[in-house]
């Protein structure tokens, strides 16, 4: 059977159990349809490059799936008619990765720097930023009285 890696995207305005239960849903739809579902990531919710019907963040869910494919078509017909999901990648693959996926693996590190700097962020210095507008029209000010002079 082939394998797919499935991603779909869900509104920013659904809970965390909610976007559960929509994978635990479709899961089932695999499952029914002779097909079987690996690992499943939640990667948490994530800001858009564009808005989506009107969204500016969304859930990113992803699974891996070794079904055939009328069961892959079944799980997009699905998912285009639900109006809590927006959008919907599916990828045929050569094997599904054994490991947690980049995006998970890229958390993992952020988290374990976030820890081990303590709690906050580093806080960043602004020394390279524009003067002020009082301290801008101030020297404005002095290159019209220099220019004058001259």
């Amino acid at each position: 059977m082939p394998l797919y890696e499935h991603v779909f995207l869900t509104r920013q305005d659904l809970t965390t159990q909610q976007v559960e239960e929509l994978v635990e849903q479709y899961k089932t739809v695999i499952t029914d349809n002779g097909g079987e579902v690996g690992k499943t990531e939640y990667w948490g919710v994530k800001s858009l490059a564009f808005r989506i019907a009107k969204n500016r963040k969304a859930h990113y869910s992803l699974m891996n799936i070794t079904a055939p494919p009328a069961a892959v078509a079944e799980l997009e017909r699905l998912q285009k008619i639900n109006e809590d999901v927006l959008r919907v990648l599916t990828i045929r693959v050569e094997e599904h990765e054994t490991e947690p996926s980049a995006v998970m693996q890229r958390r993992d590190r952020d988290e374990r720097e976030r820890s081990e700097r303590g709690d906050r962020p580093p806080r960043r210095e602004f020394d390279d930023r524009p003067p002020r507008r009082e301290e801008r029209t101030e020297a404005v000010a002095a290159a019209e009285v220099e220019g004058e002079d001259a």
